[in-house]
């Protein structure tokens, strides 16, 4: 039994990456195991020992950073996009009691995943980042906020239930007619929050953003900075200060102009305060779904071992799930003639009840991402993995966020049920309306992506090869390569 140098010259070089690396494990027999997390730390070797068909050779790889990735979430549900094939984004749209419509196609998409992979299946079970703004940040935190067994508080269909219990208290339905709300409007909020926040901390008691179950990303809009702050939990990392309570998080980007009051709160990081004056983060993003992009874009540039290399933003990787909370695009909601008449008071007021400012300024936010997404992703041909569910003919009454009345929300829930059995649209980009693309109804469309997130699952959940500590042999070849670290030793035995 001797031991032969693979490479005896300098100038010999091998080039390896995941991708071959993994084809070539596949056509070996690998002995399987479960990983060794002790050896998932920077600068700690790991060892994969492969036996080929040949019983005549035994190769020994020593790597780093490559079979075993870092987890930059240790607490996720979901073994990171370097395990597998695809990068999975859920989006949720703000829109008030109108959260009610994104429940219910959430309700839809996780009794599908259910009957796949079994009832105990949780929409944070599937998605590598999940994001929401105002009712939809609502929604994200109580999909993804952890109880005492470390599983999701909230399944989907008691998202929708605590919408149809909690909506009537929260946006009670006492103020009068409509000049009696505009009087109380024009001094103060229509509503003081009260009980919404006693509801928000009751619920999500002491969970903060580090304790999600999957990377999530809240925007919010602080007033004092004129900025807008996004809750993530990949940017936590690099500002500690952003790990804010959950219910502190919710209670913000909830915080609509003219509906709720701002929110303010700190938080403490190695002795230094830092306040929070926010208010909701659809005058920022009402539609996250590039907040949700962009984030994992920066980790990409950041060489984040924790999704596939090369790490460029590879919009083929991305399957997208963005759902919208309802719209009115009805002709005769706003015309010219009317408001060629408005002053500022009417701009902020309407004689029907709504806020013509706050319409246009978040209905125009998520008319853009959507439009760009739907150009960006067909130019690139991968239209199919980005699936937006959105109505745009809500009438009138159901378009306000606090009509919380029985009669509203059962309208409301009617809509999004009759959402689901409507055909596949996309944005028509001249005229920015949705038109039917496909013959699938949207809940078709769930059940293949569902497919499709189940299969991806199950892919990152395989065995990988077994992780053994091993002390290294002297070094008899050694080349660095961006973002795996060092291959440290290629040998064979004979």
């Amino acid at each position: 039994m001797g031991m032969h140098n693979l490479c005896t010259n300098h100038s010999y070089k091998i080039m390896l990456n995941v991708r071959s690396l993994e084809r070539w494990c596949r056509s070996r027999k690998i002995e399987h195991g479960s990983i060794n997390r002790n050896a998932n730390k920077v600068g700690n070797s790991s060892v994969a020992r492969i036996k080929d068909k040949s019983p005549t050779n035994l190769y020994t790889y020593t790597q780093r950073n490559l079979m075993s990735t870092q987890m930059e979430r240790s607490n996720s549900v979901l073994q990171p996009p370097a395990f597998g094939n695809l990068i999975t984004v859920l989006s949720i749209d703000g829109g008030g009691i109108r959260g009610l419509i994104p429940a219910i196609i959430l309700d839809c998409l996780e009794t599908e995943l259910q009957k796949l992979d079994g009832e105990d299946a949780r929409i944070a079970d599937y998605f590598d980042m999940i994001a929401g703004t105002s009712t939809g940040g609502l929604i994200t935190a109580m999909l993804t906020a952890p109880d005492e067994k470390k599983r999701p508080l909230f399944t989907a269909k008691a998202i929708k239930k605590f919408y149809l219990q909690k909506c009537p208290k929260i946006f009670p339905q006492d103020c009068g007619n409509s000049l009696t709300k505009f009087v109380k409007n024009f001094f103060a909020p229509l509503y003081d929050g009260k009980y919404l926040h006693d509801c928000i901390r009751k619920r999500l008691p002491n969970i903060r953003l580090e304790d999600t179950l999957t990377n999530v990303a809240i925007p919010t809009f602080d007033i004092s900075t004129l900025q807008p702050t996004i809750f993530s939990s990949y940017k936590m990392k690099k500002k500690p200060y952003l790990n804010a309570l959950l219910s502190d998080i919710c209670i913000a980007t909830s915080a609509a102009p003219t509906y709720l009051p701002p929110h303010h709160f700190e938080t403490i990081h190695e002795g230094q305060k830092h306040e929070f004056n926010l208010v909701d983060g659809g005058v920022a993003a009402n539609n996250p779904t590039l907040i949700a992009m962009g984030e994992i874009a920066k980790q990409l540039i950041r060489k984040n071992n924790a999704f596939h290399a090369p790490q460029s933003l590879e919009y083929n990787k991305f399957l997208v799930i963005s759902i919208g909370s309802g719209e009115c695009k009805k002709k005769w909601n706003y015309n010219p003639d009317d408001a060629s008449k408005w002053g500022l008071l009417k701009w902020w007021y309407n004689a029907n009840g709504s806020v013509p400012l706050l319409d246009i300024f978040t209905q125009a936010s998520t008319d853009m991402v959507d439009i760009h997404l739907s150009v960006v992703f067909k130019a690139l041909g991968v239209e199919n993995n980005y699936l937006r569910i959105q109505e745009d003919g809500l009438k009138h009454s159901l378009s306000e966020l606090d009509r919380a009345t029985t009669d509203n929300l059962k309208e409301l829930t009617d809509a999004g049920e009759a959402l689901l059995q409507k055909r596949v649209s996309r944005v028509d980009l001249d005229t920015g309306k949705f038109v039917p693309c496909s013959e699938k109804s949207n809940e078709v469309a769930l059940k293949d992506f569902a497919k499709q997130l189940s299969e991806e699952k199950k892919l990152r959940d395989l065995p990988s090869p077994r992780i053994v500590n091993s002390k290294p042999e002297p070094c008899i070849m050694l080349e660095t390569k961006p973002n795996f670290g060092p291959f440290e030793e290629l040998r064979i035995n004979v």
